[in-house]
């Protein structure tokens, strides 16, 4: 129950014992089918394993069971198939797993899950940050406060906000995509890594298994280095931490104080067993509680990397897990959060009362700048921090100060105070930054 509450169905599904199941008979029926074009294997044993496998049903549990007295699923496997097959074709079975290894086939098998789960969660992101991208064009005008140190700052464009999240989620998306396909490669090394029960035949093989699974072939057998599968997880880690960033800030725009972004809503969404008045931001929760859970798993794939000799004790034969995992996290909050934005309803009017009630210090800044043209930044500094100061005491607004200052007034004519007061006169470069930002996800790569 509670792994589906923190994964993508869609995804977590090319995960499952059944799809890792699949993905192992896809290679031996491939690895069958590879040999017999290089005359290594009869082409009737190929036919035969290749029809026994297609009907294959495993019985589960007593695999489990096997692979943790052999230390791999693989053997257990191996052994349930070629029996299988030897119920059909007993000369077929001879040549079932011919010349590979334990690591071969499992792998393999997960390069072929990792590509399936990557493309589903490619998808979710796409639909994550074109929501993002809407919101980036349609409120580029839209002025809020900016907050740093969850204190406010100045006046920025909410467009530009979004904007901030898609140029973050257009580089994940690139390099997560990127470290895939480098991950997602055929292992077959066979006992040792060099392929030596084929003699001079390995080459041959490997690459006719290459084009039959469509996974590409690299250049050495990856059995003892798992930097592909560690660089994989720390993308899917940063996945997690750009989505989970992006549900920290609408959440915190969701506060019934700040209350301007709101998650969508409906029927058992949000609620709460105790208070009947809550809406809870459950969607960037999703997100959050995934970015708080990946770095420890891409940690353990970072200390897998340094694996003993040709094939490691311990290292890499819990990487499915730890992938699924990190899948499972990254897919829970793509999907989180492409509900959160698509649906997401923005209080421009919100934003634009939380600007005017503090009292014209979000325009301190610019007020500063102007006037240091005349006095010095340091000066200026000084004087409108000192401004800032009297507001609070008197409870008057940054704009009465200034306007009450006979010294100041001068140096700043009323049209420029009135431009210095305007929120939309302090966006800076904050357009030509959505702009960029949206044409590098309308030209992103697949």
């Amino acid at each position: 129950m509670l792994r589906s509450m923190f994964a993508s169905a869609a995804i977590a599904d090319c995960f499952s014992d059944t799809a890792l199941l699949e993905a192992m008979l896809a290679f031996e029926r491939a690895l069958a089918r590879a040999q017999a074009r290089c005359d290594v294997i009869p082409h009737t044993a190929a036919d035969g394993i290749e029809a026994a496998a297609t009907s294959m049903r495993f019985d589960a549990e007593a695999l489990a069971r096997q692979a943790r007295r052999a230390g791999t699923l693989a053997i257990p496997f191996v052994k349930q198939l070629t029996a299988h097959v030897a119920a059909h074709d007993d000369e077929a079975a001879r040549y079932v797993h011919w010349a590979a290894t334990s690591q071969d086939v499992q792998d393999s098998a997960l390069a072929l899950q990792l590509r399936k789960a990557t493309a589903r969660l490619v998808d979710d992101l796409d639909r994550t940050g074109d929501a993002a991208a809407r919101l980036a064009d349609a409120h580029r005008a839209t002025p809020m406060a900016a907050r740093t140190l969850l204190q406010v700052a100045s006046p920025v464009p909410f467009g530009w906000k979004a904007a901030v999240w898609l140029d973050a989620l257009t580089r994940a998306r690139a390099s997560l995509v990127r470290a895939a396909r480098e991950a997602a490669v055929l292992q077959f090394g066979g006992a040792s890594g060099v392929r030596s029960a084929l003699g001079d035949r390995g080459d041959d093989v490997a690459s006719a298994l290459s084009q039959l699974l469509d996974l590409p072939l690299p250049d050495v057998a990856w059995h003892g280095v798992r930097d592909r599968i560690a660089r994989l997880g720390a993308e899917l880690g940063i996945v997690c931490g750009v989505l989970g960033k992006v549900a920290g800030d609408v959440a915190l725009l969701m506060q019934p104080e700040v209350a301007e972004a709101f998650e969508p809503t409906g029927a058992g969404r949000g609620g709460s067993s105790a208070l009947p008045h809550k809406r809870n931001p459950v969607g960037s929760m999703l997100a959050r509680e995934a970015g708080w859970r990946a770095p420890a798993l891409v940690s353990t794939l970072m200390v897998e990397i340094a694996g003993e000799h040709e094939r490691g004790l311990g290292q890499w034969q819990s990487q499915f897990w730890t992938l699924g995992e990190l899948y499972d996290a990254a897919g829970s909050a793509a999907a989180s959060m492409v509900e959160v934005l698509e649906g997401l309803t923005i209080d421009a009017d919100a934003m634009r009362r939380n600007l005017d009630a503090l009292r014209g210090f979000v325009y301190a800044e610019g007020v500063s700048m102007a006037l240091a043209a005349s006095l010095g930044k340091a000066a200026a500094h000084a004087r409108v921090e000192a401004l800032c100061r009297e507001c609070d005491i008197a409870g008057t607004t940054l704009r009465e100060a200034l306007d009450a200052d006979p010294e100041l007034a001068a140096l700043l004519p009323q049209a420029r105070r009135d431009e210095l007061f305007a929120p939309e006169r302090q966006f800076g470069s904050a357009a030509t930054m959505i702009d960029r930002a949206l044409a590098a996800w309308r030209t992103r790569g697949s």
